[in-house]
């Protein structure tokens, strides 16, 4: 099926009502629908729809009003668990920092659970990732993965009846360098959700962190890129300088670039040329990044569902090769399926090294 561009059209305009009419036929409200399902994104499509008063036929608004329903009752629940992992940890004097989810949808959004949200995304400085283990098992978590030490490891898993909360000490690792998370934690701002004391990350280092994270998963939901252009749009006074300088410091401004240039040329996010000219990578990756990430491609997903274009466009748009080979490497020589130690095993949680 062709990639429906509706999609991109509401994105782009909001939050003004779309000059384009809406879907033609039924061929088009289906591919909508399935469209927003598929990148997080269905209770804001039904909120942004009445909004341009966009029509859809019976069977595809019955199906969007499904699944926005299905999703905010599955935002309910893990706001339940960032609740509960918020008071547990609160008990013990951590205060972590909230990643992406339901703290950013609640900040962004016009109301939190119209952006799809699965887990939770918690952020402690290395010295508090054990006590706040502990706590967060004492509400009665599983720990499943923790190896603290290993390069390309940036969270804990604990897992339970109500969802899987992660628990980062690190921001992010992948193409074979990592995002230390102490520094990001230093910076951050308090604030309070639903009565419990939280942080976030400063506005800039949210606009490289944002954008990492989506390059990483090669922008295969378009939510992550509109959570961008919410967020400049949010922040009228980014410090774009900060922004650029803290995305170089990462080792990775390619990835930085990747997502913020998508979010311009298809989304309409407002970030300065400048700082797109300072990220960029060399004119061989911008041509194929502009090639992978096309909106059509984008919509689609394309990339998601071929293991090997995945693999094959990570290595390519690469800001580093032998980092990205060697953690390709480091992986591919993981130990077997079935040995206990792959990851997702359960294995007990290790402190950092010097802090045993």
């Amino acid at each position: 099926m062709t990639a429906s561009p509706d999609l991109l059209t509401l994105l782009h305009a909001w939050p003004e009502v779309p000059d384009a009419p809406g879907p033609s036929d039924e061929g088009a409200c289906d591919a909508l629908v399935k469209a927003a399902v598929r990148h997080g994104l269905a209770g804001f499509v039904e909120h942004a729809l009445a909004k341009a008063d966009w029509p859809l036929t019976p069977d595809a608004a019955a199906l969007l009003s499904r699944e926005a329903r299905m999703s905010a009752a599955r935002g309910l629940r893990v706001r339940s668990l960032l609740s509960r992992s918020l008071a547990a940890l609160s008990a013990l004097e951590v205060t972590p920092v909230l990643l992406k989810g339901y703290g950013l949808a609640r900040r962004l959004y016009p109301e939190p659970l119209q952006r799809a949200t699965n887990d939770v995304d918690l952020l402690v400085p290395r010295a508090r990732v054990l006590c706040a283990v502990h706590a967060l098992e004492g509400m009665g978590l599983t720990t499943q993965a923790g190896d603290v030490d290993r390069d390309d490891a940036h969270h804990v898993e604990l897992t339970g009846p109500d969802g899987l909360v992660e628990l980062h000490y690190r921001a992010l690792a992948g193409y074979g360098l990592a995002l230390e998370g102490d520094a990001l934690v230093a910076r951050a701002v308090d604030a309070t959700l639903d009565g419990h004391p939280v942080r976030y990350l400063c506005p800039e280092d949210e606009a490289v962190y944002l954008s990492l994270h989506a390059s990483n998963h090669l922008l295969q939901r378009l939510a992550w890129l509109f959570d961008l252009k919410l967020l400049a749009r949010a922040h009228s006074r980014l410090d774009w300088d900060r922004v650029v300088t803290r995305a170089r410091r990462t080792g990775l401004p390619h990835l930085v670039w990747y997502a913020w240039d998508a979010a311009r040329r298809l989304l309409d996010a407002p970030v300065p040329g400048w700082v797109l000219k300072a990220l960029a990578p060399p004119r061989w990756q911008r041509a194929l990044a502009t090639r992978l990430f096309s909106g059509p491609r984008l919509v689609d997903a394309e990339l998601a569902k071929n293991k090997p274009a995945w693999v094959a466009a990570k290595l390519a748009l690469a800001p580093r090769t032998r980092p990205m080979v060697a953690y390709a490497l480091r992986r591919l020589r993981g130990p077997p399926p079935g040995t206990g130690a792959e990851p997702g095993a359960p294995r007990p949680v290790r402190p950092p090294a010097g802090r045993r």
